[in-house]
């Protein structure tokens, strides 16, 4: 049976997508460029801020002013990060079981680690181990995350579980070689989730524990 969750954190743990489209906006707006919306910026995220910020601005946008949006939305994410987030319904409940049960908590995450700090401070001070976009580790679907806690918390492969909610989060759970669960409440449908290869998916929080049991 595992004992080590691994867990995404935006679309996973945390509801941050009103927070991410209010960010980009800002920076958009700064840049003189169109607004995007909502389900443009669900569609977006995955990849990290980078990426989040290449696929919002305007086609053909030269790299001087992509790089002034990306300082941009940084700058005001990393003020803001907190606002319109919140944990999803019933992981707070699930987090306390799973600390309850003795398993191993992580995080690994495309988010920048300043920013993944702030937030576990504020709602997950149950992780301690986690793994983001910083200095000599690859962002997913890159394995170097998932190793690294790994070894934060002595478990092997076979411990261990990826929990996300999309298709970044299944491939790097596959090239870390462990199992992924895929969760149905964030920023990926379940049919987009089954489209890219998942297996196995919880559409609630408290369904965790028994997969848990099975897999």
């Amino acid at each position: 049976m595992k004992n080590t969750v691994i867990f995404d954190l935006d679309g996973t743990l945390l509801n941050t997508l009103d927070n991410l489209t209010d960010s980009i906006n800002a920076a958009l707006e700064y840049m003189d460029f169109p607004k995007r919306t909502t389900e443009e910026v669900r569609c977006f995220v995955g990849n990290g801020m980078r990426t989040l910020v290449n696929r919002a601005v305007p086609a053909g946008t030269s790299d001087k002013k992509i790089e002034s949006t990306f300082t941009y939305f940084c700058e005001y994410y990393f003020a803001h990060c907190d606002e319109k987030t919140a944990p999803y319904d019933g992981i707070m409940q699930m987090l306390n079981n799973l600390v309850k049960q003795n398993y191993k908590l992580a995080i690994v995450s495309n988010k920048r680690i300043e920013a993944v700090k702030e937030l576990c401070r504020k709602y997950f001070d149950m992780i301690t181990v986690m793994a983001a976009d910083q200095p000599g580790m690859k962002r997913k679907p890159a394995a170097d995350g998932i190793e690294n806690v790994l070894r934060q918390l002595n478990s092997s492969k076979s411990d261990a579980v990826y929990v996300g909610d999309s298709e970044v989060d299944i491939l790097t759970a596959k090239n870390a070689q462990i199992d992924c669960i895929s969760v149905t409440w964030g920023f990926r449908t379940k049919t987009e989730l089954l489209n890219s290869a998942a297996v196995n998916l919880i559409s609630h929080p408290n369904e965790l524990l028994e997969l848990l049991k099975k897999i």
